[in-house]
């Protein structure tokens, strides 16, 4: 059950496991984080729009949809939550904990002209 936290609803990992596992799900989940921080690893399936472009971009997100924003720890989705909500979304939550608390499936993208 999601809780509420800065008047912003926070879900946990268990629940945003659920919520990806389930076909009928129409809840859509955002990476919020930096590009190079989302190629290193992140959740399969999930779109990144960088907290940055959020602002630009909000012709791309429906404020009737249902969204899950997920950064590095759960700062700037919280920051992404409220903006949004401020602009009358109301169907937006927070993944509490961020990918610091993500111990599930991640998937990588490599650059193979990369130096590393």
């Amino acid at each position: 059950m999601p809780q509420m936290i800065g008047g912003i609803s926070h879900i946990d990992k268990d629940e945003l496991h659920a919520l990806l596992q389930d076909p009928a799900n129409e809840t859509i989940v955002i990476d919020v984080r930096e590009p190079f921080e989302y190629e290193a690893g992140h959740i399969p399936g999930i779109p990144l729009i960088p907290m940055g472009e959020i602002p630009e971009r909000m012709d791309e997100l429906d404020p009737k949809q249902e969204y899950v924003f997920v950064c590095r720890s759960g700062s700037r989705s919280y920051e992404v939550a409220r903006f949004l909500q401020a602009q009358g979304f109301e169907r937006v939550h927070n993944f509490l904990g961020g990918m610091l608390g993500w111990d599930l499936e991640v998937e990588y993208e490599f650059d193979e002209n990369s130096s590393h």
